[in-house]
This record gives C-alpha cells, sequence and structure tokens, in this order.
C-alpha cells in the first residue's frame, strides 16, 4: 500500500511503499534513474526468507512525489530520514542502485540522528569536478572526475545527453525536450527504450535483461517513472531532469563526511558503460574505509542479481537490532 508523509522543510510530500516482514530489518532501496519506489526488487516471499523490511520511496518528482526544485544529492538524506520517522525506525540500513547510489551514500554522510547503519552503493556514478570555483559558491563539496575521466568508456547516449545538460547549463529547455521525447517513448512502449539501452550494454549485460522477471521489473520501473495514460502531462519529466542535473552538480557533502562507524560498501561491474569503472576507483580512493567489491565479469545490469546478497551484507553489518 502506498503511503505519503510531508518532509519538515518545505512541506513536500513523499510517497513509499514497504514490503516483507515489518518487523524484519529496515532497508531502503534507492531507485535508479529514471526510475520509482517499483524499481526491481524482491519479491515479498523472498524479503521474508531474508528477514529484511524493504522500503522504497519515488525520489521528488517522481511517481507521487512533490517536485524538489534544485535538489541536490545530499537532500535524499533529509528524504530518507523523514520517511524513517514516519515508520518510528530506530536504525536501518539504505542501498542504492545506479542513480540511487550517489544519494544512498548522502545518507552514509549526514546520518541524521544516528540511525543509518550500513549503506550500500551499487554501480554508483562518482560526482564530477565542477568547471571553475564560480560554479558553485558555498557548496561543501568542489572535489570529483575531471569531465574527460568522468565520461571516459561511457555510453554514447550517455554522454550526449549529458553534454547537452553542460552546454546549455543552468537552462535545461533542451534536457527536458528531450527526455520529454524519452518520456513519450516508454510511455508508447518501455520495450523501445530498453532496447536502445540494450544496444549500448556488453554481453555480459544483455544477457541478464533478456531474463523474463528482470525485464519485466525494468519495464514497469521505466513506465513507473513517467506515469501512463491520458491524463500525464507531456512536458519533461522533472524527476528524471533533475537527477542528472544534480549528479552534474557538487553533491552537497564531501565524502570525507561520510560517517566511519556506518559500515560501506561499494559495488560495481567492471565492464559497466552506464557509470564506468573510473568512477568505482575513484570513490573508493575517496572512501578509505569502503568495501569495495569489484566484480571483474560483470557490468550495470548485474546489480540486480547481486541485490540478494548485497541486501544480507547490508542486514549483517547493521548489527542486532
Amino acid at each position: 500500500m502506498v503511503k505519503t508523509v510531508k518532509t519538515p522543510s518545505g512541506g513536500r510530500t513523499i510517497a513509499y511503499e514497504t514490503w516483507g516482514d515489518p518487523d524484519a530489518h529496515p532497508v531502503f532501496l534507492l531507485h535508479g534513474t529514471p526510475g520509482s519506489r517499483l524499481g526491481p526488487r524482491l519479491r515479498t516471499f523472498d524479503l521474508h526468507k531474508l528477514g529484511v523490511r524493504l522500503i522504497a520511496y519515488d525520489r521528488p518528482g517522481y511517481g507521487g512525489s512533490d517536485r524538489h526544485e534544485r535538489r541536490r544529492v545530499v537532500d535524499a538524506a533529509e528524504d530518507v530520514a523523514a520517511i524513517a520517522e514516519d515508520l518510528d525506525l530506530k536504525k536501518y540500513s539504505v542501498v542504492g542502485r545506479s542513480g540511487g547510489a550517489p544519494h544512498a551514500l548522502a545518507c552514509a554522510a549526514r546520518n541524521f540522528g544516528s540511525q543509518v547503519a550500513s549503506v550500500a552503493a551499487l554501480v554508483s556514478l562518482a560526482p564530477p569536478k565542477p568547471d571553475s570555483e564560480d560554479d558553485s559558491p558555498g557548496d561543501a563539496a568542489t572535489d570529483g572526475l575531471d569531465w574527460p575521466e568522468w565520461h571516459k568508456d561511457m555510453s554514447e547516449s550517455n554522454v550526449s545527453t549529458y553534454e547537452l545538460l553542460r552546454r546549455h547549463a543552468p537552462d535545461v529547455t533542451e534536457l527536458g525536450a528531450l527526455l520529454a521525447r524519452n518520456a513519450e517513448t516508454i510511455r508508447r512502449d518501455p520495450t523501445v527504450f530498453l532496447a536502445s539501452l540494450r544496444g549500448e550494454m556488453p554481453s555480459v549485460d544483455r544477457v541478464i535483461v533478456e531474463d523474463a522477471g528482470i525485464r519485466q521489473a525494468l519495464l514497469r520501473n521505466y513506465l513507473s517513472a513517467v506515469g501512463e495514460g491520458e491524463a500525464v502531462d507531456p512536458r519533461a519529466p522533472m524527476g528524471w531532469v533533475d537527477d542528472l542535473v544534480a549528479f552534474q552538480r557538487p553533491w552537497g557533502f564531501d565524502l570525507k563526511d561520510i560517517d566511519r562507524s556506518v559500515p560501506v560498501m561499494l559495488w560495481h561491474g567492471e565492464h559497466d558503460v552506464f557509470a564506468p569503472v573510473a568512477h568505482f576507483h575513484w570513490l573508493a580512493k575517496k572512501i578509505p574505509s569502503a568495501t569495495p567489491k569489484l566484480q571483474p565479469s560483470a557490468a550495470h545490469f548485474a546489480a540486480l542479481p547481486a541485490l540478494p546478497q548485497v541486501l544480507a551484507w547490508a542486514r549483517d553489518k547493521a548489527g542486532p537490532s
């Protein structure tokens, strides 16, 4: 059942759902880009076996959550904390995949109320280095990967999208128009969008997305991210737009701020073309307390079949309730 909560600052509505044993260890699963709370996850039966209560929410601008204009990656920590308070959680873990991974790291850095017990970031991007100090006056974080290294070995569609954003920033009109066309393609037939991604995937990823269960979960995820039906707003999908802008802006926290008492895992596939392995190596260097797990024969979508093991790690590292 979908629940909603208001954020303490701004009074925005956040939509979320929970699955699994309500008395088991709570783990937030932060969705990719584009995505929603209905993104790929374990079945309820498997969550009960694993001893995990899974919580997922629509990031601002997606699904049932209000948009948060000019949001930064760090803002996810406050949203997660608001849901945790609504559920009366005293301790919880956070797992983020792909576009959700930087937001999971934000939860480790902010750790409101010292309630974050463990964090895993799967196939995460690294922050880009600002072009100049003037790009982010007063921001907490100015460190990041140089742009040539940031997009090296990245898929052509990702590079062209981020290049479009950088050319026109801070104006997102052109980016919004591009993503509006992508959203319309998804609404007409999400298999077309998945096929466009599949054309850029390494073979190890293609095998994974050909699995019927994973394929259906991805299609549902993309469709729920942009909405469906005649009443859908035809304009730019702002959750998607705001995600990409947030990844390219300073994230709002320094990786050195990550609470060393919080176990952190960095999980990555060596052949990833959507978040290239250079991002993993940079993050691992900047978060020396993290446990790096590089999979030599895997790529981006291998994070999906790895999810049960990652959830078990997050549960075990959280310690006793």
